[in-house]
């Protein structure tokens, strides 16, 4: 595949050198959230809480990423992107060891935040350097093939930490994300070349990043884009909160074999980002995307149907979710690369704006999860559904 760099100034590696790193340092944040999963039952006990705390471990992870973001993205834009993504790797290592050590729910909560913030340096500036390097219908198609690479965790991480967990307990999880962060953070450093270096010139103050987002929030196209791939994600949150207990609890798989079925259904979204990067040969950015969010609503009413009125058991939760989930293969890329396609003079404060919007909406689902029904299953499917059509309604009425 040949890219062409769209800032002629910037020094554009080998793009599978390139698309390795960035996937992986993107990668910190399902590593995070992913590993852990087969384990949450088993922290439930351990440490002595119930459900809802340690669905507060995910919740208050989503709100890590969602402030951290707003804060590396101006960084990124005044201070170069690799300062500030090293930075937030160093933080992410030293959080990971922090929830290893953690002693209470209150304290692995704690840390879950820092770490939160530490691994959204990855995602946003991530985003940010593809923007530097090259044009919106090329960077939809670097954005497919960065999920190749990032999309390898949600498969592998579960299965891992399933596994572990045979062996170990979960500190044992935290103490395996630390280290494969250093190994990536030593390979960003030999390898990673600056795409977009210090703006000396550029003014940085509370008031002006505030501004940046005001008139980002205000610019109609923009946040069409922007909320049609956060409320995409704000679903798949929900799921990520709720299927330890709807899959090992209600159906009664073991943390193995959840693991699997985790990973198969990230097997769907990695598939269909590369199906995205044909369809984009022939196909706008914006047809391609209507289709998959009609798939990913159709999917999400699907899903609440069969858990409201308990049909097809096991698979009518799990088919509907596979759907969902890999429609997001094309949703995310495509409505990413059309929400920054105006905004390279400011593609890091609107990279960190998407990724606000992304994760702040999916601390709100993942903390509504167990509130909204008393069977997780219901409360999930409501979520979903209603995520999937407010991603699409975002889309046809503000990005018109």
């Amino acid at each position: 595949m040949t890219a062409t760099p769209s800032n002629p100034t910037a020094s554009a590696p080998s793009l599978w050198r390139l698309t390795l790193i960035l996937g992986a340092l993107s990668a910190f944040t399902p590593l995070a959230v992913d590993m852990y999963l087969p384990g949450l039952p088993a922290l439930e006990r351990t440490l002595a809480t119930d459900s809802g705390g340690v669905q507060r471990t995910l919740s208050v992870f989503f709100l890590g990423l969602a402030i951290g973001q707003l804060v590396l993205g101006p960084l990124s834009d005044r201070y170069g992107r690799r300062g500030p993504l090293l930075v937030g790797n160093l933080l992410f290592i030293a959080a990971s060891i922090a929830c290893a050590l953690a002693p209470t729910i209150d304290s692995l909560i704690a840390a879950r935040f820092v770490q939160a913030f530490g691994s959204c340096a990855g995602m946003v500036i991530s985003r940010a350097m593809v923007r530097d390097l090259f044009e919106p219908r090329e960077g939809a198609r670097v954005m497919s093939l960065l999920m190749l690479v990032t999309g390898v965790a949600p498969i592998l991480a579960p299965l891992i930490g399933g596994y572990i967990l045979a062996v170990f307990d979960w500190h044992a999880i935290f103490w395996l994300m630390a280290g494969i962060a250093t190994l990536v953070m030593i390979a960003a450093r030999l390898w990673l070349r600056e795409t977009r270096g210090p703006q000396p010139d550029m003014r940085l103050t509370l008031g002006s990043a505030l501004r940046v987002y005001a008139d980002l929030l205000t610019t109609r196209r923009y946040m069409g884009y922007a909320l049609a791939s956060g409320f995409g994600l704000g679903g798949l949150f929900s799921y990520i909160a709720a299927s330890p207990f709807v899959f090992i609890d209600l159906f009664h798989l073991s943390p193995q074999a959840f693991g699997w079925v985790f990973g198969i259904n990230a097997v769907g979204i990695i598939g269909f980002s590369q199906v995205n990067r044909a369809l984009l040969r022939r196909f706008t950015l914006d047809e391609v995307l209507i289709v998959a969010l009609f798939v990913m609503a159709s999917a999400g009413l699907l899903l609440l149907v069969c858990t409201g009125f308990s049909i097809g058991g096991i698979w009518g939760v799990w088919l509907p979710l596979f759907l969902y989930i890999t429609s997001l293969g094309a949703v995310l890329p495509n409505a990413g690369a059309s929400a920054m396609a105006a905004e390279a003079h400011r593609a890091g404060s609107a990279a960190a704006l998407i990724g606000t919007l992304q994760f702040g909406l999916g601390a709100v689902t993942s903390g509504l999860v167990g509130l909204l029904a008393a069977s997780p299953a219901l409360g999930m499917g409501m979520i979903v559904a209603a995520c999937g059509v407010a991603g699409l309604a975002a889309r046809l009425t503000l990005a018109r």
